[in-house]
């Protein structure tokens, strides 16, 4: 089987792709990625080389090409991973989420109408329901929840999702659709919040927190993402929403805290800065769908999983010391530019 997965150079989508290709190693997945600010080519070196995986360097949002590749590769799965994905960025500049996340998302879907795709999968986020009150511990976000975004990402991403959705019921394209909550692990961008804290402490710089640092979320392995991913596409109802949580809310600030109690950092490298317009406070997922129609539960307790991201990012200070300096974005010319570009 073949699978195109786009967005594999980022964070939760090169995680899919070795995922996959360690459970899945019969199939061919073909990574299709715009390396933008956030894409790392080196992240998949691991794999640049297998016979069954090729990357090819292309926006989500250039028609000509996206279907030149679905012409040659003729996939049967789609998964869309790629997208803008940072709050802040699209609170500075809305328009370039607007762009890859809703039109990107059509131009898939068009193609995968044309060539005959048998799933195209979106994952999307729980920010698109909004925020839940922190005195209201009983509350969470359930598959039946109405959107209510906040930002200009999510809007974007729940603009793509009901786009999907639309897809389905007026076409008959088979698609459906996840929302997971906070990914974290291995090769987080380090623009994020604990990979920035782990970074930021190890070379005993301010560690900064927005407002008071109260705001809650539920954390959630991304190799638990990956697996759910998995049996979504084997198994789930085309046309269907699954939420995908970790069952792991915490405070921003007492994350911080436990990485600098890891890391044997003080608390007093911790700077409260101001806080980000329209701030959600709480985000909280209800599995509950995905766990009983497709026996889908978290894996990794948040104790462990943290234990084991801080202990990577101390193992593989090569992946994200050239990111922090800018070289990273060198990695595509020198290790790939003189491979195929589809244009």
């Amino acid at each position: 089987m073949t699978i195109i997965v786009t967005g594999g150079a980022g964070f939760i989508g090169s995680n899919f792709i070795f995922y996959w290709l360690r459970e899945h190693p019969e199939d061919r997945v073909i990574c299709l990625d715009k390396l933008t600010y956030a894409g790392n080519l080196s992240t998949l070196a691991p794999v640049m080389d297998k016979p069954n995986f090729r990357f090819v360097k292309l926006d989500i949002c250039d028609r000509a090409g996206v279907e030149a590749l679905f012409a040659e590769e003729k996939p049967e799965i789609v998964v869309n991973f790629a997208a803008e994905s940072h709050v802040d960025r699209s609170i500075e500049s809305p328009e370039i989420f607007l762009q890859t996340n809703i039109i990107g998302t059509s131009v898939l879907m068009d193609a995968s109408r044309k060539y005959g795709v048998r799933r195209y999968h979106q994952v999307s986020t729980d920010e698109v329901y909004g925020d839940l009150p922190l005195d209201r511990p009983d509350l969470f976000f359930t598959e039946e929840t109405p959107i209510h975004t906040s930002s200009p990402y999510s809007s974007s991403k729940a603009g793509a999702d009901l786009l999907t959705l639309a897809y389905y019921r007026t076409y008959g394209l088979p698609v459906t659709v996840s929302r997971c909550s906070n990914n974290y692990g291995p090769y987080h961008f380090p623009e994020k919040l604990i990979p920035l804290m782990i970074i930021n402490a190890l070379h005993n710089q301010p560690l900064p927190v927005y407002g008071q640092g109260i705001n809650v979320r539920d954390w959630l392995y991304v190799e638990d993402h990956c697996r759910a991913i998995d049996l979504i596409l084997q198994r789930g109802t085309v046309g269907e929403v699954y939420n995908v949580g970790g069952h792991n809310e915490m405070r921003n600030i007492d994350i911080v805290k436990l990485i600098c109690h890891k890391l044997g950092k003080p608390e007093s490298l911790i700077t409260y800065v101001t806080d980000r317009k329209g701030h959600d406070m709480r985000y909280a997922i209800d599995p509950s769908k995905i766990h009983r129609e497709l026996g889908w539960l978290p894996e990794t307790r948040f104790s462990d999983g943290i234990k084991k991201t801080i202990q990577w990012y101390l193992e593989n200070e090569s992946w994200w010391k050239p990111i922090i300096s800018g070289e990273y974005r060198n990695y595509y010319e020198k290790m790939y530019g003189s491979r195929e570009k589809l244009s």
